[in-house]
């Protein structure tokens, strides 16, 4: 008895190599080895009927084979029953199949195994050498067979051999429209909840720098189609690999894909006795729990994936690269010269420098001693020449939180730092030499011929690591925002709309919206004309606008009755450059990537779209969510704040109020431009702008901390002593201040002082009143404010004096002391104060002293008979210490003490009626 079979589960490329072989054997029958896939059952029920003949597996008699064909197969492990005809006597086994050798393939009588895509191709091959005839229905179900295990011919193991075979089917009649019924077809119901859950249960690991995705599920039932679950999954995700192991009507199967060289899944599988090819592969796991078979796969996992070295080929020589102590105009000339954008820095003293008028030379060729230091880009050369910046040296300006990699870097790699860090250039070091350099184009040329896996992002300027640029945050919107405000943003859609521009939230709204924090702070960014945009939507709302042609921004007051009279801040889309370091921007119209590039920091630097059909979806071209998620403060460009110096107050600002962190290279941006002295050549009261902020923050003081520790305090207060620091007696003065209005605010009384006021007064607390004149000078205060805080300083400096020597005062002269003190000089005495019982007295007439006043009137004396006159403050003065001392209680007990005190002149004063 001769047969034809092929592997448990049979799929189209077995059932049609199984009919091919019988093109070969006439003589021989074609029976399964164990089940088929869902989608071969319903084609061989809906298509092929009784067509061929079928033997049950029960209706033959094992012993009775002597020639057996296996198709698709050389697993005796996969061919189910029939594995016991191998031990028959004189058995003639006859091999056809396109998958790897494996150790424990079967050895047969004859062997036809080529690489191919499917087993279908080498069958189509010997059909059309020896001139066997195909009728259409053959031909569509071999066309089936390709198909499928190609993936519609486009796989990664595709050969050209497939495209020939699949093109002379075609040319025998093969009908594309089966094809496409039984290949791709919509998910069911059943399909969708599966899928569903294997997202939920997915679990992401990194073997070898290479990511893995591994699946372990227990269904109540067995499920033919779940290999096709598995793939359509890893296509939607766009996984390189996968392995699912699923408990399914008691057994436990391993389903392996896998798109990368470095990851094969049929050795994977044949591990646990299964077998397959690099892409796709399976196994049945006898033996083990769920839980025993996911952690031998992990340990599978780890013993084969090996990624392969590829720094040594890919790397750049000979290395140009310039000394920390080059000149950033030096440094443009050679990037000119040689055509380059990105240079390697090197430490100091580490090659050979040139004279001031010359470029530097480049690096000779062959392995460098130098230690790299940072990276400079042609970008940051020019624009720090505009700046009139070109001879401070390139270790100013250079990117210095940079990553080198050794020789023996693997792919992964290096798409980790060119692709998820957006590092530009990566330097490879061997022994301690600089041996090459690597940058995107070296990448890109080394994965051009795999484009399966060119990464999406790699011809962006910036990419992502975590997420895609864009995603949908819709549902996010009408979770975390009220219907008014919802309701809003979709009516400023449907504007821009009606203008023909994309129209989008941006800046801290779309910040806050993903720390799930409440911002009610909405700027608005249009493509096309802001103004026109404002005055429309501000013509819808019932709105005001006020707008500034120089900037092509517009600010939409709201009515009062709705959105709590709210305010829009509306710009066009911009590109701000700088005439020079400090500077007020000029501005461009641009698009809305570059209006981003030109914000403050990353996190602030994301985009909503509004427009009705594209409502809700984020824009992200900075990897802004990373940072996001990090914590990170981060500028977008090495010269951010050359361009604009008041943005280290505001990353002061975020870090402490939002407990981010910023990150090492921000952080010597800072310290460079303090070193270059870069405040106070702008309009300076935008830094008084900004330090009124820090001062408005519920805890202002590890703000105040830090622009100490960036030795900022020299140019806010240039007047104080040079070795003002921060000690303890200064921090306990802020602290002071810091506890005195939390105090106030918890009264809940009328007229609270602003914070900014308190905690100027209190940092220039041990500084004389000339100090406190120069910064309002300097920062353009006005004179009433000048003169108001100068007012209360010095009053509240003699004071603080007065009490801390005097041990004891009564209730009456406390109330005089203070009273020339409005609230903020009251809570600044409170922040200096040396003693407690200072800080009690302020307490005590603050709650208590300052209410009092005394019942007799102006009035009440004219009509005692006492002429009008200064005798009345006189009088009401006495009264005010009498009332305070306890003295007196009553009316009654303050005309007694009148008329004593102050006796009527012998003509008494008699007021006229008609007054």
């Amino acid at each position: 008895m001769h047969v034809i079979t092929t592997h448990l589960n049979a799929d189209f490329d077995g059932l049609a190599s199984m009919i091919a072989a019988r093109k070969l054997y006439p003589e021989a029958v074609m029976a399964f080895s164990g089940s088929q896939e869902k989608n071969l059952r319903d084609f061989i029920h809906e298509i092929l009927g009784d067509q061929y003949p079928f033997i049950r597996l029960k209706h033959i008699d094992l012993k009775e084979v002597s020639r057996l064909i296996v198709v698709d197969t050389r697993n005796p492990r996969r061919i189910g029953p029939f594995a016991a005809c191998l031990d028959n006597p004189g058995l003639s086994l006859h091999l056809y199949d396109h998958h790897p050798d494996s150790p424990d393939d079967m050895k047969g009588e004859l062997e036809v195994v080529e690489n191919m895509g499917s087993t279908t191709t080498l069958f189509t091959g010997i059909i059309r050498k020896r001139n066997i005839a195909l009728t259409p229905a053959e031909a569509t179900i071999l066309a089936l067979g390709i198909y499928e295990d190609t993936g519609s011919l486009t796989h990664p193991t595709t050969r050209p051999a497939d495209l020939q075979a699949a093109a002379w089917l075609l040319e025998q009649g093969a009908q594309l429209e089966i094809i496409s019924q039984f290949i791709t077809y919509d998910l069911s119901a059943h399909q969708v909840e599966l899928l569903h859950t294997l997202m939920e249960t997915a679990r992401s690991y990194s073997i070898q720098g290479v990511e893995i995705v591994v699946v372990t599920l227990t269904l109540p039932e067995y499920s033919d189609d779940f290999a096709l679950i598995v793939r359509r999954f890893m296509l939607m995700e766009n996984l390189d690999a996968i392995f699912a192991i699923v408990s399914m009507d008691g057994r436990i199967y391993l389903i392996g894909r896998s798109s990368l060289a470095e990851v094969n899944s049929g050795e994977i599988a044949r591990d646990f006795g299964g077998g397959g090819h690099a892409t796709a592969a399976s196994a049945t796991i006898h033996g083990m729990t769920l839980i025993e078979a996911e952690d031998k796969l992990i340990r599978a996992l780890h013993r084969h994936i090996h990624p392969r070295s590829v720094a040594r080929e890919m790397l750049s020589q000979p290395v140009i690269s310039v000394p920390a102590e080059t000149s950033l105009l030096q440094a443009n000339t050679l990037l000119t010269r040689y055509n380059i954008t990105a240079l390697p820095v090197v430490a100091s003293g580490a090659a050979k420098t040139t004279t001031p008028d010359q470029a530097p030379a480049p690096a000779p060729a062959g392995p460098s001693t130098a230690r790299v230091v940072g990276i400079i880009t042609r970008r940051i050369t020019e624009k720090s020449i505009h700046h009139g910046l070109g001879h401070l040296p390139v270790s100013e300006y250079m990117t210095s939180d940079i990553e080198i990699l050794p020789l023996s870097a693997t792919l992964a790699d290096i798409e980790a730092l060119i692709i998820e860090r957006r590092q530009r250039l990566v330097p490879i070091v061997h022994e301690g030499q600089l041996a090459g350099v690597i940058t995107r184009t070296d990448l890109l040329n080394r994965l051009v011929g795999d484009p399966a896996h060119v990464p999406k992002n790699l011809m962006h300027e910036t990419s992502q690591s975590f997420q895609d640029k864009t995603r949908n945050l819709k549902s996010l919107l009408v979770e975390s925002l009220d219907k008014e405000l919802l309701s809003l943003l979709q009516t400023i859609g449907e504007v821009g709309d009606a203008l023909a521009c994309r129209v989008f939230a941006v800046g801290g709204f779309v910040r806050d919206l993903l720390l799930q924090n409440r911002n009610l702070d909405l700027d608005i960014v249009v493509e096309g004309d802001g103004i026109a945009f404002a005055k429309r939507l501000a013509e819808r709302l019932g709105g005001q606008v006020k707008a500034h042609e120089r900037f092509f921004t517009a600010m939409i007051l709201l009515p009062d009755q709705s959105f709590n009279g709210l305010k829009i801040d509306v710009a066009t889309a911009r590109l701000e450059y700088y005439d020079y370091p400090a500077a007020l921007p000029t501005v461009e119209l641009s698009s809305i990537k570059l209006d981003l590039y030109r914000r403050d920091f990353t996190i602030n630097a994301m985009a909503i779209q509004l427009n009705p059909a594209q409502f809700g979806t984020l824009f992200d071209f900075f990897n802004c969510q990373n940072d996001l998620k990090g914590k990170i403060i981060r500028v977008l460009h090495n010269l951010s704040f050359v361009e604009d110096p008041t943005r280290i107050f505001r990353a002061i600002r975020f870090e402490q109020r939002m407990e981010f962190r910023i990150d090492g290279h921000t952080c010597r941006l800072i310290q460079s431009a303090v070193k270059m002295q870069l405040f106070g050549k702008a309009d300076d009261p935008r830094f008084f702008t900004e330090l009124k902020l820090i001062f408005a923050e519920d805890n202002p003081l590890p703000a105040i901390n830090r622009l100490a520790e960036f030795k900022l305090f020299q140019f806010l207060w240039p007047e104080l002593k040079p070795t003002l620091k921060i000690d303890r007696r200064f921090n306990h003065i802020l602290t002071q201040a810091a506890q005195a209005l939390s105090w106030f605010q918890l009264l809940y009384l009328e007229g609270p002082p602003p914070p900014w006021q308190v905690y100027l007064l209190a940092i220039m607390g041990r500084s004389k009143a000339p100090e406190l004149t120069a910064f309002c000078r300097r920062f353009g205060l006005s004179s009433r404010i000048h003169t108001f805080l100068l007012q209360q300083k010095i009053a509240a400096d003699k004071i603080s004096h007065i009490l801390y020597h005097r041990t004891t005062i009564s209730r009456s002269a406390l109330y005089w002391l203070l009273q020339e003190l409005e609230n903020v000089g009251l809570l600044y005495l409170m922040a200096i104060a040396r003693k407690k019982e200072i800080k009690q007295g302020v307490s005590l007439h603050v709650t208590d002293l300052r209410k009092i006043k005394p019942e007799l009137t102006g009035t009440d004396l004219k009509a005692m008979g006492y002429p009008p006159g200064p005798q009345f403050k006189t009088m009401q003065h006495a009264l005010i210490s009498a009332r305070l001392d306890g003295v007196l209680h009553t009316r009654q007990e303050e005309e007694r003490f009148i008329r004593r005190h102050f006796p009527l002149p012998k003509t008494p004063f008699v007021p006229d009626p008609s007054n």
